[in-house]
Parts: structure tokens; C-alpha cells; sequence
């Protein structure tokens, strides 16, 4: 009988955890469905890792994953890829903002053939209009250098065994799981869901976190900003053109072209533009030192699987 993984990353999540392992244990059980949770808990500061112990012995079929530290969303869902031994492997929240519903609706679509199912959402539920357009915006520069539409993508997906193991060989440490899935192909469908309402805790997210969150990957995934800095180069050039000929025309009938303030102007329009473009290489330069360093994706503390704990550290470098 073909079996389910669940990947659930939690961070500070003690208020909703055995809620969700309760949810989705009836929602699964009741539809038949063989199944494995694997929780891995990215550091947190309060009672997450408490709670998973305490599911884990009550029930065998879910296992739980605890890092050293905080190493992000990113790293806490390839380490629960890792760990899955599903023939098929869901990731989904922790906080039940992902509808556990669907994930019956994907496992049927997998048992069909489909070897990657994205949940894709409806709406983009209750958010800022400049966090819509941030998100919007991001989204078109994700689908243009995956190739595929991600205007509503998320990382509730499911993927067949091989493109777990797919996206597991990819060797870079800075991963964008929800782009790395779409590409590496293979046979996919989409399903439709509604975002729901946070039940308990609070959003980990801000609007700065999610600034860096969409920076940071884009600049692992595409080289997009590089070009920025060549179309800005090529403004750059045409505006001083313009300027030169204004400036002959000027000279050559005899008027004079007001110097210091259009000096101050372009030297600071250039000025702008060149410390513009070398933030952009440097931050390229950063995450390509983080990779040459080769230190691996997260650290385990500890393992619990089959009510038992392994507490021996060790380092990934999947």
C-alpha cells in the first residue's frame, strides 16, 4: 500500500502542533490513506520540541526532527524531505493555514500518475496592499526564471519519491524549495485552495523578514538583478549622451550650459547608480562565498522516530 509523508516545519508552534497532528490524523485515517508526519522544529524558543516528543510516542507513525539552532523555512523542509520515506512526500504549514483537506485531493491526483502537485492558492488572504504588490512583483521575476507561473505558487505541494530525490541531489545550500520543485519537472497539476486564518500563535513573518526572504531568493535562484545592473548601465550611458549633445548644441550657439547644478546632478545620479550596481555584485559575491564554504544546509540536535530519541548531533549536507 503506497504511503504518505507530511512535512510540517514548525517554529514556536506549541499553541496549534497537536491540533494539526490531530486534524490530519483523522483526515487521513478516515480516507484510508497510510501516512507518516514528520515535524521538524527550526530552533524554536518555546515548548514546540515538548510537544512533538509527546505526539511522537503517541503515536508511531509520526517522527520528529529538532535543529540546534534557527536555520529558516528553506533548510527546515529539506531536512523533513530527507527524512521522509513516503512514496509520496506533502509539505505543508504547521498552523493549518494550509487546508489538510487538499492534501487527500493531491494524494488521489498522484495515485493518477501526476508526479508534482502544487497547491496554488485562490486568494492571497488578508495582507497589506503594498505586501500584495511586493509579492506580485516577485512572483513575475520567480515565473520568468522558472518558466513556469508562480504567481499564486506555495509550499504546499506533494512530489512523487523521485522528485524528492530530485530536489535533494540539487547541491546548492541556498535552496528556494517552492522554485527548485516547479523546476525540476516532471508530471504536475495544480490544486486550487483558499488560505486559511491562522487559529493560534502569531505570523513569524514581517514585512522586512519577507523583503529579505524574497531578495534572498531571487538572487539564489537568478541571475535577473545582474541584468538590472547592465540595463542600468545602458540609462546610465543614454542619459549622458543626451546630456553631451544638449551640451554641444549649447556651446555651439553660443549659450553657456549651467554648470554646478547640473554637475551635481549627474555626479550624483551616477554616484547613485554605481553604488546601486556594486550592492547588488556584492550581495551575488556573498551568497557565492556562503556556497564555496560548503557548511552544511542545518544541524541536528535530535531524532525522534518510533517513540524513540537519538540525541547524537549531526550535520546534514544533502
Amino acid at each position: 500500500m503506497s504511503r504518505l509523508s507530511v512535512v510540517l516545519p514548525a517554529y514556536n508552534e506549541e499553541q496549534i502542533l497537536a491540533k494539526t497532528c490531530r486534524i490530519l490524523k483523522e483526515i487521513l485515517s478516515f480516507s484510508e490513506i497510510e501516512y507518516e508526519l514528520v515535524f521538524v522544529d527550526d530552533g524554536s524558543s518555546d515548548k514546540t520540541w515538548n510537544v512533538i516528543e509527546k505526539v511522537s510516542k503517541e503515536d508511531r507513525n509520526i517522527s520528529g526532527i529538532h535543529f540546534s539552532r534557527n536555520f529558516g523555512k528553506e533548510a527546515a523542509i529539506i531536512a523533513g524531505l530527507a527524512q521522509a520515506s513516503g512514496d509520496a512526500v506533502a509539505v505543508m504549514d504547521c498552523d493549518l493555514q494550509h487546508p489538510p483537506e487538499t492534501l487527500v485531493k493531491m494524494f488521489l491526483l498522484w495515485r493518477q500518475g501526476f508526479e508534482v502537485i502544487e497547491g496554488v492558492k485562490k486568494s492571497r488572504g488578508k495582507e497589506s496592499r503594498i505586501h500584495g504588490k511586493s509579492a506580485g512583483f516577485f512572483y513575475r521575476i520567480m515565473s520568468g526564471a522558472t518558466g513556469f507561473d508562480m504567481k499564486n505558487a506555495s509550499d504546499f505541494k506533494l512530489l512523487d519519491r523521485k522528485a524528492v530525490e530530485s530536489v535533494l541531489s540539487m547541491p546548492e545550500r541556498n535552496m528556494f524549495f517552492r522554485a527548485a520543485s516547479s523546476w525540476v519537472g516532471f508530471k504536475s497539476t495544480s490544486v486550487p485552495f483558499e488560505v486559511q486564518e491562522r487559529e493560534a500563535g502569531e505570523t513569524k513573518w514581517s514585512t522586512r523578514a519577507l523583503i529579505g526572504y524574497a531578495f534572498r531568493n531571487i538572487v539564489s535562484f537568478t541571475t535577473i538583478p545582474l541584468q538590472f545592473v547592465t540595463a542600468g548601465a545602458g540609462a546610465c550611458f543614454l542619459c549622458s549622451l543626451i546630456l553631451l549633445i544638449y551640451s554641444l548644441i549649447r556651446y555651439f550657439t553660443g549659450h553657456a550650459v549651467e554648470g554646478y547644478t547640473t554637475l551635481l546632478i549627474v555626479t550624483l545620479f551616477i554616484g547613485s547608480a554605481i553604488m546601486l550596481s556594486l550592492g547588488i555584485i556584492g550581495y551575488y559575491i556573498a551568497r557565492i562565498y556562503e556556497e564555496v564554504k560548503h557548511r552544511p544546509r542545518y544541524i541536528v540536535s535530535k531524532i525522534i522516530h518510533g517513540g524513540m530519541i537519538s540525541e547524537e548531533t549531526d550535520f546534514k549536507d544533502v
